[in-house]
């Protein structure tokens, strides 16, 4: 490829809404442009990189025997009615009609149109295990799209759906696919975890998200450097100390601390660890009758320590709390309190609620809490003496750094990350409400177990420039780069020897299958350079008048500090042979 023929249109400046690095640098380099809030088109110089990105996962699905399909964008909204999920998923899912008033769905995943094609199309056992996938143009309608291709509304996904005759073989099905997401984030040569994780919305109890590493990733990745154990924030699980609880050693008192509200105020005011506070935060589940009104209302008391963070994925599977739950009023906490929050706690209640201790609470002694009043709190308070054992005790917290790992093989740590992947095991979820079967063999329907995988295709390369970019530019990977190799000739335009030899070695790069780009605008060196080390094409070969007379070219990979001086007519071979290992 020749830069005159190509279009290479980058800036000097982002623009002022990018904020983070993917973002500013890949409208910098030209690759994206925007057309509205969270869509983009894809320039030329982008697509290059989406299109390889493709490549590598479409080789990896076929080698694991998924079968590609394309489904549709937009989707008649019967098939979500089946589901519940046209209704369900919320704002997020953009509904339209068209000119008959029929609704429809622009789709943002394609778990009903698969299903639906299964039901039709899968009969019999022998037709099972199957794997369709497809490579997609998606749509959620984000509140706040922001970061560019990191959080856009429209963009390109891969979606995979297995269905298999029973659990057993489900589970197969997801093990082949984690092995193939595996090969695929290898491929693509970025650092990144593979991590446990909840199934959210799309359901399933089997989840795994695939994370690439990255400082100013949006996601918490909990794992152990002494082990193989991982986990998203949500998932990890904080293991209950080592009992028994301690003795008490203190007297219950309650103590003034007028305008200390929260925690950290009162133990700074009291002088004493932040860990020894406990904080409350009120819940509140509504019963509803048939029409759907509240009929009735129960509020749920949760005590974590001071200086830990509710997890609301682990409080929403707390048995009660798991059907939904929402924060309480200020009017339902006054009448079951007699206060207003910031001094609530679980002694002297009004109303009778239900208490949920996490599991460090519950081995607590001697700790702080809020006296039900304003302007006080209780100290020395101990289970069993002062109030009763709580309700329930579980897992609510988010992990902290240093905590135990759930493997029993040493310490937490926590490191940021992009999620570019997920995988799930799905059951019944989506066979079941649309009675999706096979016939078994022995002759009877059997609902089709499932699995669905997914890549973001389009949020990829926003992960990769998050992980590798410096003050030039972006640092692609050989496997996604826009480009392999650029050669740079100076003069190029004055020089025939110069030309020549840049026409011949692009020449011979691009028959033995190596992605090149021969600079040939005639720009200024110090403009040419800054403009393939702001795109972040990773092999750089200068040809100047001068060095092709000494018989020689500068070689620079983009990570490099400096170039080295290679001989003219090796230089082919040592690209060919670098970039073969």
């Amino acid at each position: 490829m020749r830069a005159s023929q190509f279009l290479i249109s980058t800036l000097k400046e982002a623009p002022a809404d990018a904020e983070v690095a993917s973002h500013k640098l890949m409208t910098r380099a030209g690759m994206i442009k925007k057309l509205g809030a969270g869509i983009y088109t894809y320039m030329p110089m982008g697509l290059r990189v989406i299109r390889k990105v493709e490549a590598i996962v479409r080789e990896e699905m076929d080698r694991a025997g998924a079968v590609e399909c394309t489904m549709p964008v937009v989707q008649p909204a019967e098939l979500w009615q089946e589901t519940g999920r046209f209704a369900s998923m919320g704002p997020e899912l953009l509904r339209i009609q068209d000119r008959h008033e029929r609704d429809f769905v622009v789709q943002p995943t394609s778990e009903e149109v698969v299903t639906d094609i299964a039901r039709q199309e899968l009969r019999s056992y022998k037709q099972l295990p199957k794997n369709l996938y497809q490579v997609q143009t998606k749509f959620r309608d984000e509140r706040r799209p922001r970061f560019g291709l990191m959080r856009g509304r429209e963009f390109i996904m891969k979606d995979a759906y297995s269905f298999d005759r029973d659990v057993a073989a489900a589970k197969r099905s997801y093990e082949g696919m984690a092995k193939a997401y595996r090969r695929i984030f290898d491929r693509f040569g970025l650092r990144y975890r593979a991590v446990a994780a909840d199934s959210g919305a799309i359901g399933g109890d089997l989840s795994e998200e695939f994370q690439v590493i990255a400082a100013t990733g949006e996601d918490a990745i909990v794992y152990c450097p002494d082990s193989d154990y991982a986990a998203n924030m949500e998932k990890a699980e904080a293991l209950a100390p080592k009992g028994p609880r301690p003795a008490a050693t203190q007297a219950m008192r309650k103590v003034p601390t007028p305008g200390k509200s929260t925690c950290a105020d009162v133990a700074a005011l009291l002088g004493v660890p932040l860990a020894t506070t406990v904080k409350s935060l009120v819940l509140a589940t509504d019963k509803l009758d048939a029409q759907g009104a509240v009929a009735g209302t129960q509020l749920w008391l949760l005590l974590l320590r001071g200086d830990h963070d509710m997890n609301e994925i682990k409080v929403g599977k707390v048995p009660g709390l798991a059907a939904g739950f929402r924060f309480a009023t200020v009017p339902e906490i006054a009448s079951h309190f007699g206060t207003q929050p910031g001094y609530l706690g679980p002694i002297a209640l009004k109303e009778k609620v239900k208490i949920v201790a996490d599991r460090e609470v519950a081995l607590m002694a001697d700790w702080i809490c809020g006296a039900n009043e304003a302007d006080y709190h209780l100290t020395g308070v101990n289970w069993g003496r002062d109030l009763p054992e709580p309700d329930l005790v579980a897992d609510l917290r988010n992990v902290v750094e240093g905590d135990p790992s759930p493997d029993g093989k040493g310490r937490l740590a926590i490191e940021r990350g992009i999620e570019v992947g997920h995988i799930f095991y799905l059951g019944t979820k989506y066979s079941k409400p649309m009675n999706a079967t096979f016939l078994d063999e022995d002759g009877k329907p059997k609902l089709f177990e499932m699995g669905c995988y997914g890549i973001g295709i389009t949020r990829l390369p926003a992960a990769a420039i998050e992980q590798n970019h410096d003050e030039r530019g972006i640092v692609w990977p050989d496997a996604i780069a826009p480009f392999t190799v650029v050669l740079c000739p100076i003069g190029m335009d004055r020089s025939a020897d110069v030309k020549a030899a840049a026409e011949k070695l692009h020449d011979e790069l691009a028959a033995a299958g190596i992605d090149v780009m021969l600079d040939d605008r005639g720009e200024r060196p110090g403009a040419m350079f800054a403009d393939w080390e702001l795109i972040g094409v990773p092999h750089r070969v200068v040809l100047s008048d001068r060095g092709l007379k000494e018989g020689q070219v500068e070689y620079q990979h983009r990570r490099d500090a400096a170039p080295t001086k290679l001989a003219a007519d090796s230089v082919a071979a040592f690209l060919k042979e670098r970039l073969a290992a």
